[in-house]
């Protein structure tokens, strides 16, 4: 059998990310879905019965799948962001599987940044709360395209159908407000702790019709990697063996965030602006004729050219734009509020550079949908809209154009502490 994540693994691969309240259930749904694919190995399921003895239970514990670490199983909670690789016969899956607490929403913000679908979790018996609002909120910032509600914990209102309902109708009114059409969310009633409904169809909810869990993550489009986009390569490392083997090598490793490359390809070197051309791209297996986003490689070029990391190659024809000053819609994530003025780093791509924030034009309030303009400040998990000045001029592309390029993260320079994830250009979700 060919697991998740193998190179030879050609099936579509679905990134996704789960998020939802404490105790909606999100662990033991995703230990459902882990335990049902059978992509659990024996000796973890092995531990899994012997913790769940422990604990007086007479049936396994499925969110011990998820809840690996020792102080998560001690408290019941997840305090991290951990990532999930299962397969079926149609699908590979990268599962993000992020906190509940509100305190950890810069993780949800870690987990959704490259998914291709959301899965919010919410108790049926509370329906939709303030936290659901805020990592709805989140995902619609982060433009992930497709969102999934699994209505949990069906079985503790008696499957009803009425309840189900009146939270899938509150759900759909508040997710097209920020943005979403009807095609790209679904609403699921599932029990994580039963299994109704997350692989297997259950008969308890005759009246859903819909697919189950895991037949929708099969089924759902999946957007490919950006490969016809415009070249984005940041060069990670500057490789210059001086061997006797090799004295005059000079190659440019690092990933490709969008795009395709090939050899003889005209690309332009940012923030500097030269032209060259690819002459090879070479890899630890031998050179390719092409590299696509998502590859690592190390480009070789036809010129001798002044590059260090944190510059940027990229495709001569639409090219990012090189600027000091740029507008940006943050989550910010830091305890300490941010203030117009703010003195802090940007890290965009492999380049870290000084910056300050100049004014802060709008604060985004999930709960209501509604603009505060000219804020005073950002506080904790707050979502707003910012301008940037920054020392050295970057190469960035709007964010809903290029996520990886167009995305930056803003860091403390006292600490190195991640403060806010940043979208270029991206507007807020009541703006779209």
């Amino acid at each position: 059998m060919v697991a998740a994540g193998d190179p030879h693994d050609h099936r579509d691969l679905l990134r996704l990310a789960t998020a939802g309240s404490v105790d909606d259930g999100k662990s033991t749904l995703v230990g459902r879905l882990l335990y049902d694919t059978k992509s659990v190995l024996a000796d973890q399921l092995d531990d899994v019965h012997r913790a769940s003895v422990d604990k007086g239970l007479s049936t396994p514990d499925l969110s011990l799948l998820v809840d690996g670490l020792r102080s998560e199983r001690e408290q019941g909670i997840t305090i991290d962001v951990a990532y999930r690789y299962f397969a079926t016969p149609r699908r590979s899956f990268v599962l993000a599987d992020t906190p509940g607490h509100v305190q950890y929403t810069r993780n949800t913000v870690t987990g959704a940044s490259t998914a291709q679908l959301a899965v919010l979790l919410v108790d049926a018996r509370k329906g939709i709360v303030e936290q659901t609002r805020r990592h709805a909120a989140v995902v619609a910032l982060l433009g992930v395209p497709h969102l999934v509600l699994a209505v949990n914990k069906i079985d503790l209102v008696g499957y009803s159908e009425e309840t189900f309902t009146l939270i899938a109708k509150e759900f759909d009114t508040y997710v097209h407000g920020l943005g979403y059409t009807p095609e790209a969310v679904r609403v699921i009633p599932v029990s994580a702790l039963h299994g109704d409904n997350v692989v297997e169809r259950s008969d308890r909810t005759p009246w859903y019709t819909g697919p189950t869990l895991l037949e929708h993550l099969e089924t759902v489009p999946v957007e490919p990697e950006p490969h016809d986009m415009p070249f984005r390569f940041p060069v990670q490392y500057v490789i210059r063996p001086r061997t006797a083997e090799f004295p005059d090598y000079r190659g440019y490793a690092g990933r490709v965030a969008a795009g395709t490359v090939r050899p003889g390809d005209e690309i332009v070197v940012l923030p500097a602006g030269v032209h060259t051309t690819v002459s090879r791209i070479d890899t630890p297996d031998g050179e390719l004729d092409e590299a696509q986003a998502g590859q690592s490689v190390t480009l070789i070029l036809a010129d001798d050219i002044d590059i260090a990391r944190g510059d940027l190659i990229a495709a001569v024809s639409e090219a990012p734009t090189v600027t000091d000053e740029f507008d940006a819609t943050l989550a910010w994530l830091g305890d300490r509020p941010l203030r117009p003025g703010a003195r802090v780093l940007v890290k965009h791509g492999t380049r870290v550079t000084q910056a300050m924030v100049t004014e802060l034009s709008a604060r985004f309030d999930e709960q209501s949908l509604t603009i505060v303009p000219e804020p005073e400040s950002l506080s904790l998990n707050e979502i707003g809209r910012a301008s940037l000045r920054t020392a050295e001029p970057l190469p960035v592309d709007d964010y809903g154009r290029i996520r990886r390029t167009g995305a930056f993260l803003i860091i403390d320079p006292s600490d190195g502490a991640t403060l806010a994830a940043g979208m270029v250009g991206a507007r807020l979700p009541a703006l779209r």
